[in-house]
């Protein structure tokens, strides 16, 4: 339990310190922001600090910080120290600065951005690769609260061939469409201060419990042992880098928030506010990945005879299996989120966990499908001040999201295909922002700070590229060679940042 106490100190007191850091760097002042300068009432409308923050973190707390850290804390404790460092000097400074620059220019979005600083050929690039990738996100963010919905709450199968699936299925989609169409302020900023507190309290509900039912939790320094399940051996078969940091994405840095955060850019009253609705919701969303990495680890520690899990080795390496009618049953990940609520809330106090969870992904998958539309119509110079415009904009992206949802629901292994391509793809969205921000800042006269984007940029330069070059969904090079590719290719995008941040300071 101290490794996992020492982790939430990095995060808050780093995040106290760095966040000041960031905001001193970037010096908001007290100038007109865009949902003043250019209001609409539709996108460009103010609205309060608290409103932002919660909207802002809902629109980025999809189910990364839950699904990943389950998966991720089979890595051993280590997870508990590289979450809050990487969401400190990472992600939390990521959406900051994305979302200060955006505030700053206008209230942008990020392929804008992406092309005021890299230029029109990485412009074109990155505008078809977040395209791609805020579609799938709204898709697998229909899948995943459906099936809990259908599993956990609402008793039934959740398979393909049930009639309550679909009709699952289609009210989260009718919802995303009302609030893909809709002004911002008339759907969005009526429910997410209610979704938000359901959130919230439902982690720090999570969080206590750990404590008062003393869970067993192993210490970075200890034998990374559990209840018959070794990290260790997990850390190192799986390959923790990059692996990991593919994993566990939201939580620690997350390429798609600089997506979702743009659209609170635009209902910002004050810059100042910069800092709690963008840096502070980030460290909110590293505190939701340690408390989940937390809740799975105790389950482990449990063990299935207890009401928590059990791990097993099997032909396709290791799984979650828990009690169900007096039999271990194999489960998946999502099925572990119903475990640790009923576990430590019970039954009343479960259930609402769960539908925090619910809430999760449904309030990121519509704004995911919201900035998609804002993103197309930026590139078709396409209106957005009417409704028919909005909606006929939207339909055609809604038809082919539920066809591919139909697909993955009918392939056995459809849904994976998905999330591993999104996984991937998610995190390499952060590389065009993190350079966009050095580049931005060294046009800004602030030259000797590019080291803050810089770090995390060359780390994920290099995740990401020898992800693609080992994994299984890649090229399946051998992991020695895979490594030295990352490396070559981490150098060269961090050299041509800098060339660039060079010539057009």
């Amino acid at each position: 339990m101290l490794t996992f106490v020492i982790g939430l100190v990095i995060l808050f007191v780093g995040g106290g310190l760095y966040g000041g850091l960031c905001q001193k760097v970037f010096s908001p002042d007290d100038r007109k922001t865009p949902a003043y300068l250019k209001s609409d009432g539709v996108d460009f409308v103010p609205m309060p600090k608290w409103k932002n923050a919660l909207i802002n973190l809902l629109n980025i707390a999809g189910t990364g910080p839950i699904l990943g850290p389950i998966q991720g804390i089979l890595f051993g404790p280590i997870a508990f120290i590289t979450i809050p460092i990487g969401c400190v000097i990472g992600g939390a400074m990521h959406d900051y600065f994305s979302g200060m620059i955006s505030v700053r220019e206008g209230g942008i979005q990020m392929p804008e951005m992406v092309r005021i600083n890299t230029g029109k050929g990485i412009h074109r690039l990155y505008t078809v690769f977040v395209s791609i990738v805020l579609f799938l996100i709204g898709v697998v963010f229909i899948y995943t609260p459906g099936d809990i919905a259908a599993t956990q709450v609402f008793g039934f199968g959740g398979t393909a061939g049930e009639a309550s699936t679909w009709i699952i299925y289609s009210c989260i989609f009718v919802y995303y469409l009302i609030a893909t169409v809709f002004p911002i302020d008339k759907i969005i900023g009526k429910v997410y201060p209610v979704f938000g507190a359901v959130l919230l309290l439902s982690a720090v509900g999570v969080f206590i419990m750990l404590f008062v039912k003393g869970y067993p939790l192993t210490e970075v320094w200890n034998a990374w042992n559990l209840n018959g399940f070794d990290f260790a051996a997990y850390f190192t078969d799986e390959k923790f880098i990059p692996s990991f940091f593919v994993t566990v994405a939201c939580g620690i840095l997350s390429g798609f928030h600089s997506t979702q955060i743009t659209l609170v850019t635009r209902t910002l009253e004050h810059e100042k506010e910069g800092r709690a609705a963008f840096y502070n919701m980030m460290i909110a969303e590293g505190f939701i990945a340690m408390v989940w990495a937390a809740g799975t680890m105790a389950m482990i520690g449990a063990g299935a005879a207890n009401a928590g899990i059990t791990m097993q080795l099997g032909e396709s390496g290791w799984s979650y299996y828990a009690m169900a009618d007096g039999v271990l049953q194999k489960i998946s990940a999502t099925s572990v989120v119903g475990v640790v609520c009923r576990n430590m809330l019970g039954p009343v106090g479960g259930l609402i966990a769960i539908a925090g969870v619910i809430i999760l992904p449904i309030t990121s998958g519509d704004t995911a499908l919201r900035s998609l539309r804002l993103i197309l119509a930026d590139t078709l110079h396409i209106r957005q001040d009417e409704n028919k415009k909005r909606i006929m904009l939207a339909l055609p992206v809604f038809a082919v999201a539920y066809a591919v949802l139909i697909w993955a629901k009918m392939q056995p292994n459809g849904f994976n295909v998905i999330w591993r391509y999104f996984g991937w793809s998610n995190q390499t969205l952060a590389v065009f922002a993190l350079a966009s921000i050095l580049i931005w800042l060294m046009q800004h006269d602030r030259k000797k700070f590019l080291w803050i984007p810089l770090l995390p940029l060359v780390f994920y330069a290099f995740i990401t590229c020898s992800y693609l070059c080992s994994a299984r969904i890649g090229l399946k090079l051998p992991y020695g060679i895979s490594l030295a590719i990352g490396a070559v290719f981490a150098a060269a995008v961090a050299a041509a940042a800098i060339i660039r941040g060079v010539r057009k300071s």
